[in-house]
This record gives structure tokens, sequence and C-alpha cells, in this order.
């Protein structure tokens, strides 16, 4: 109960301190206000990246395998991954035969070529040729319409299904299906428009592509092209026991000697996650520290400020002790004053970063979660009682008499 009654007064007390000198208490919390600023914008836009790294990287599908020359990470020696065979259409078909651990294989070859309907025409879009099971590889998602079948995909229709921006690019006020668009000059019909994916990886997701059944590709745009195989592992079956088997599979197929490394890559999400972690960690580590130093600042201000808030304050602390006022209390007294500071400083500062954050994430994705709110608020309590625990125990421990006599 004495705990509480406490808790009241230091409140009370501290309220009055801060009316009693409210310029030099805004121009105290000013540093607090723009470190909580910084610290709240870069954990919001840190926030806002990896959600929108984790919708991009969903797209290509967590149990999903990619066979193709090139890795997606670790590009130390280009010249040696330049220099590889070509992955060949048929690997594609030796994996879907003999691979026992995946349940959808597709292949895949992009071009770029300006796609147009009427007046209105989007330059260097990527096209795809693919087969009728790239869905079903891939983990994409259809938002209206159908994707081509096996009989459209072996027969080389004149099928094609669009991303997100290519249907709201080239059909803005008009439905795009069964509708007859040129890819590159030639006819093709629109069985579907696939769910918007959008993220960090822009125009790399399939929300700016065109994808056509492969045989058509090859006849129409080339069959010199380098292939890029997808394969979905199996439900309850393990990704790594998935690679070993597909490793194995195309160093057969590629006709590699036991010796020989591999001349070819096996790519996942979970790669680009770890070298996204990496890098954002980084980001993280040095971004807190730039905007920590601001924190640490504006915490010298409040421990500069309650130094001359003792001394103001000196014959008031000998008059409490006087009257039988604990060290504690004391002690408890002036901390309070300065967490309340600063938590004051860190709620403006959390009004001055939401609007902030919301006009920076039409440059940068940004997210303020909860969590990044109450700890902005538990930053600006840990910074205002660090800051005033100095001034407070040098109150606390003034003698009752001498602090009577100070003038």
């Amino acid at each position: 109960m004495y705990f509480f009654f406490e808790v009241k007064e230091g409140l009370r007390i501290a309220f009055r301190a801060i009316r009693a000198n409210k310029m030099r208490s805004v121009l105290t919390t000013l540093g607090i206000v723009i470190g909580i600023v910084s610290v709240t914008l870069m954990a919001t836009a840190i926030e806002g990246v990896d959600r929108a790294f984790e919708k991009s990287a969903s797209a290509f599908g967590s149990k999903v395998l990619y066979i193709q020359k090139f890795p997606w990470v670790g590009h130390d020696d280009w010249w040696k991954f330049r220099n590889r065979r070509d992955m060949k259409l048929e690997y594609a078909t030796v994996v879907s035969h003999q691979a026992t651990l995946v349940d959808a294989v597709a292949p895949s070859v992009v071009t770029m070529k300006d796609a147009r309907f009427g007046s209105r025409t989007m330059l260097s879009t990527f096209i795809t040729g693919t087969t009728y099971q790239y869905q079903e590889a891939s983990g994409t998602t259809i938002n209206d319409g159908r994707f081509f079948s096996s009989e459209e995909s072996d027969g080389g229709r004149p099928v094609c299904v669009i991303g997100a921006n290519v249907a709201e690019t080239l059909f803005p006020s008009i439905d795009p299906i069964e509708q007859t668009i040129k890819v590159g000059g030639f006819p093709y019909k629109v069985l579907a428009v696939l769910e918007k994916q959008v993220g960090l990886f822009g125009m790399f997701t399939a929300d700016n592509r065109i994808f056509v059944p492969i045989n058509s590709f090859m006849n129409q745009f080339g069959s010199r092209r380098d292939v890029l195989i997808s394969a979905r592992v199996r439900k309850g079956v393990d990704i790594e026991e998935a690679k070993e088997e597909l490793r194995g599979i195309m160093r057969k197929a590629r006709h590699l000697a036991p010796a020989q490394e591999d001349d070819f890559n096996i790519n996942e999400q979970e790669m680009l996650t770890q070298v996204f972690g990496t890098i954002t960690a980084v980001i993280a580590c040095i971004g807190f520290f730039i905007t920590g130093l601001s924190l640490f600042v504006g915490g010298i201000g409040i421990m500069n400020i309650m130094y001359v808030s003792v001394t103001e304050r000196t014959k008031e602390i000998g008059i409490r002790k006087a009257i039988g006022a604990r060290r504690r209390t004391i002690l408890f007294q002036f901390l309070v004053e300065a967490a309340l500071i600063c938590l004051i400083g860190g709620i403006i500062g959390l009004m001055i970063a939401y609007p902030l954050s919301l006009i920076a994430d039409q440059i940068l994705p940004t997210a303020m979660p909860f969590s990044v709110v109450i700890i902005s608020l538990l930053v600006s309590l840990f910074v205002g009682v660090n800051s005033g625990f100095l001034p407070a125990f040098k109150a606390s421990k003034l003698d009752p008499v001498d602090a009577l006599r100070y003038e």
C-alpha cells in the first residue's frame, strides 16, 4: 500500500515540476522525441521490408526447387557459371520420369517482347514459355480464368496467361479473358489472369509476365534458350532429400564423372531468405547504432536537467528528509520525474513517426505493428530511468541539515 502511495506522490510532484518549467521540459524532451522518431522509423522500415520480402519470397514457393545454370546467390566467379553448358528442355522430361520425391515438374524459358492490345502497349514484357504443369510446379495462383491444358501446351496453341500488371496495363477497363493480344507480333488468346504478387522483386514476379505454351514459344521466339526447371517437392518429403535425388538425376543426365563438380545449381526460396536476413541484420545494427546516438544525446540532456532540478530543489529535499522522507522516496521521486519526461517525449515521438511512416510507405514499404509502439515506449522509459538515476541518487544522499542551509 505504501508503495502505491509513493508512486502516486512521485507522479504528482513530477507533473508539478514539469508544469513549473514548461519551456525547459519541452526543450529537454526534444532530444528524446528526435531519438524515438528515428528509432521508430527505422523499426517500421525494417518491419515493412521484412514483410514485403516474405510476400515476395512466397512467390517462389517454399517447397519448390529450381534447377538452372546459375546460382541465385554466391556469384564469386561469374565466368565460371557463364561458361557452363546450357540447360536443355529434355532434362525436364528426364526429371519428371525419374524423380520420385517431386510431384510436378515444369520447364520454362524466358525472353522479352512488347505486348499490345488495341492502342495500348506494354514494352519489354517478360514472356515465359512453359508447360501445363507450371501452375502446380511453381505454386502460382490464378485470380480469374484457367491455366492452359496439356493439349494446348503440347500442341503449342496460341493461348496465354497474363500477370496482374499486364492485365492492368493492357486492359484497364475491360475483362481480359478471351481477348486476343499481340505478343512480339503474334496473336495469343488470354485464358487467365494471375493473382497479384507485388513485393520487393518487382518486375521479376509473375505480375509482369505473360505465360505461353513452350512449344509455341520455341517456334515463334527461338529454341536456343537456357531452360529453368521448376520441381515441387511432394508433401511430407524433406526438401534436402529431394535436392539430393534431383542432383543425382541431373548429374547422370549431364554425363558428369564422379570426380567432376556440378555444372548446375538447385536453388530454393530459403537461399534468398538467408541472404536477405543477413543483409537486414547488418543494416538494422548500423541503423539502430546511428539512431541510438540521438537517444544517447537526449539522455545526456535529461541527466543534465535533472542535476539542475536537484540543485534548484535542494531546500525542498532537505525539508522532506527532515519530516521523515526516506532516501528511497527521494530517489524514486526524481526517477519518476526523469522517466515521465522521457515517456512524454516517446509519446510525442510516436505521434510524429506514425504519419511520417505513412509518407515513407509511398517509397519504401513500412509497417508499424503494436510491438514497435511498445518497444519505443519501453526504450523511452529505459533512457529516462538510466539518465535520471545519478541525479536521483545524489538527491537521495543529501544531508538534511546541509540541504536546509542551501541558498
